[in-house]
Parts: C-alpha cells; structure tokens; sequence
C-alpha cells in the first residue's frame, strides 16, 4: 500500500511539473512579447529582400541563442543563407517560320544573361494547346529542369502576360524556359534575348537541438517569417505586418525550441526553422529541403496561421492533408484528456497542402503538414495591412502552441513514427 503511494506521489509530482514547466514558457505572455516585435512596424512588414526582414532575421536568431540551441551542421550562423537570381531583359527578338514576333510576345524565365535559340541549340520545343491548364503546364515545364521553348497559344493572351511573374526571383540554372505566344508550328525559329541578372541574398534561420538514441532521426518544427512589406495606404496604414501571417507561427517556432530545450529528453533531433520568401513561392523550404536526406526526416510540424480562433473556436486547431499520413491519428492520440481537438483540413478547395511551406517536403515523402486555426473561407485581415497584433486571440494561441508540443511528444521521444505520404497520389 505505501509503496503504491509513494508511486502514484511521484507521478502526480511529475504531472505537476511538466505542466508547470510548459505554463511557465509557454503562455500568452510571452506569446504578446515574441508577436509585439516580429509584428511591429519598425519590421516595414518583413518583405523579403528588404531591411525589415533582416530585422526580423536578427532577431530570431539571438532567440534562438539564448534559447541555447545549435546551429545547423555546425554553421557559422543561425543563419541559412542562400542567393536567388533576379532577372531583368534588357533585350529581346525572335521570329518563327520568319515571321516576326513581338517582344511583348516573348518570355524568357531564365538566369542566362544571353540566351540565342534556333533549332541547333538543343532546346526541346513544348507547347500549351487551346483548352489546356494554362498555369499549370506552364509552371510543370518551369520545374522541369530542362531547356524548353514553348509554343503558348493565341487562346491564351489575355493571360500570357502574367508569365512576368516567374521571371524572378529564381534559383542560378542552366536551364532557361523561353514561352512565346504563336500559333505557327515552329519549323524555324530564331530568338535571342539578353538579361541582366544580379544577386539576391536572402536567409532561413536555422537551430538544431540534437538527438540522443536517434540523432540522424529528424522532427521539423517550421513556419515562414517574410511577410507583403509596404503598400499602398489605407486608412493611413500601408504596412503589412503580418502578425498572423505568419508571425504567428514564427512565434510557435521559438517557443517550442524554448520548451523542448527545458526538457532536454529528445531522442530524435530537433530542427527549428523559419522560412524565407514563401509569399513569393516557398523559396525558401525549397533551399532547405536540399539541405538534407529526406528519408532521415520523420515529420515536419509548419505552422502557419494560428492567431486566430479556428471555426470550431478555441482548443482547435486542422491540419492540411489530414489523410494523406497518420500523423494527425498520432496527434489525436496524445491530446486524449486535454480538451484539445486537430481536424482535418475543412478547406480542401483552398489546396492548402500544397500552399504552404510543408510541400517541398511532403513531395518527397516526408509527413509533412501544416497547423493552422485560419477561417480561409473568411479571413477577413488576410494579406491586409488589417494584420495587426490586435486581431489576435493571445491566450487561445498559446493553447495552441501548448498543444503542439504535447501531441509531438511520442515522435520526438522516438515512440511514435508517422506514416509517410504516398508522393504518387500527389500532383
């Protein structure tokens, strides 16, 4: 009898603890603090490329410092810092089967300053037919890694001036994807262009707290912190700050790291990320993922968007393509008694999967979902300069990130691992 006492003493001491440790560091206070600076307009709205997002970069990574983590494969930095291409033509000519078309009818993406285009030069001629998924092939010959010239048809050119927009910024590649807008079938062609391409520096910033019995086991905590920047006004406010998005889950990131760093019982490595440029196309968890193995990483937590209440109030929370692993069953299972709930994305029509920062890796198989509490159907201060602190429901938020950490704990203690997504029932 004594000896079952004692016993259940020491559990319900151990309970009072834990729970004492993550109220102490996880709370709406220090959730207020975090927020009030990465949303704060001395942050111009974080734009990437900009002196804000520096701003915010130098301070995540003094967090990250005092939080006591390491850097990333023994990094000089917290930094992960990386260049992107900007492209700017400066000249550009082409006909096909001789006829002449006009330079308003020809888009290059590419990182080449010359590129001159003729059926010796070993470009694969493409096209985008009538009736085709105009963005969608378009952008599937951009990611191809190949040379291409592509034939877009003249159904298509009220929308083929908006290809400008994957001229830059771009990784540095020796592939080029020119499109011109024709309905000639290209028996001879001619294009020659001439770009100026400069050099964009840009960071993730990084911390690692490392395993134990599975080191090279690796459990992704993630979100992005560049946000739109500058605008124009309205009401008298032109910036964007962001503060749910995604300075939200900025926020999260730095205080999991703080509360797995108190606990110190890891037996897989932690990785703490904040994404780069993932307002103008994931950028940035694109260079990660290249970083490292992704069979070495076991499940990624991106969290984006969580400020607000979700549509089944507090305590909840969904997580994107709930299906598509085990991953939110885990979760589920390790919230039993908390009050806590994770649903399935009710937004599937919105592709939030793959819209977020979890997708580079989820393609390669890695279950990796994100976290939100976002009413996409209903945001009403999404990507406006209405994005402000005030907007946001502290307290609920720090459940949240409370909850985060508890249903994580199977996975990251090595007890629990997720299914991986089957990357051939993606797009």
């Amino acid at each position: 009898m004594k000896i079952k006492l004692l016993i259940t003493s020491a559990l319900l001491w151990c309970v009072t603890l834990h729970a004492q440790t993550i109220d102490n560091i996880i709370n709406k206070n220090e959730v207020q603090r975090i927020e009030s600076i990465l949303s704060n307009d001395s942050m111009a709205g974080r734009k990437v490329f900009s002196a804000g997002i520096n701003k915010a970069a130098d301070f995540i990574s003094k967090e990250f410092s005092a939080i006591g983590l390491q850097t990333f494969k023994g990094a000089k930095s917290f930094k992960q810092e990386f260049e992107m291409m900007g492209a700017t033509t400066s000249s550009i000519s082409g006909s096909v089967n001789s006829l002449h078309l006009k330079e308003e009818n020809i888009i290059a993406i590419t990182t080449m300053p010359l590129l001159t285009i003729t059926p010796k030069s070993g470009f694969e001629i493409a096209s985008i037919k009538k009736g085709d998924n105009f963005f969608r092939k378009a952008f599937s010959y951009i990611n191809a890694k190949k040379n291409y010239l592509v034939l877009v048809s003249n159904s298509f050119s009220a929308n083929f001036n908006r290809l400008n927009e994957f001229k830059s910024p771009l990784f540095k590649s020796d592939n080029s994807v020119v499109f011109i807008l024709s309905d000639e079938e290209s028996k001879e062609y001619s294009i020659s262009i001439a770009s100026k391409i400069s050099a964009m520096p840009i960071a993730n910033i990084v911390g690692v707290l490392p395993g134990k019995s599975k080191k090279n086991e690796f459990v992704i905590f993630s979100a992005h912190y560049d946000h739109l920047g500058i605008g124009a006004p309205v009401d008298g406010d032109s910036i964007f700050n962001g503060a749910n998005d995604d300075a939200a889950g900025s926020t999260a990131v730095i205080m999991l790291a703080k509360y797995f760093k108190s606990l110190g019982n890891q037996e897989r490595t932690l990785i703490f990320t904040t994404f780069a440029a993932e307002e103008i196309g994931g950028y940035g968890s694109q260079y990660f993922s290249r970083q490292l193995n992704a069979d070495d990483v076991v499940a990624m937590f991106n969290i984006e968007m969580i400020g607000t209440d979700s549509k089944w109030g507090n305590n909840s929370a969904y997580i994107t393509g709930y299906e598509k692993t085990n991953l939110g069953k885990i979760l589920e299972k390790n919230l039993t008694g908390t009050g806590f709930t994770f649903y399935p994305d009710p937004y599937p029509d919105q592709d939030l999967f793959y819209r977020s920062d979890n997708a580079t890796l989820a393609k390669l198989g890695v279950p990796a979902h994100t976290i939100s509490t976002s009413k996409m159907d209903s945001e009403k201060f999404y990507h406006t300069v209405k994005d402000e602190i005030g907007t946001l429901v502290l307290d609920n938020m720090a459940m949240i990130i409370k909850a985060i950490a508890l249903s994580a704990g199977t996975i990251i203690n090595g007890k629990d691992t997720p299914s991986r997504v089957d990357v051939q029932q993606l797009r």
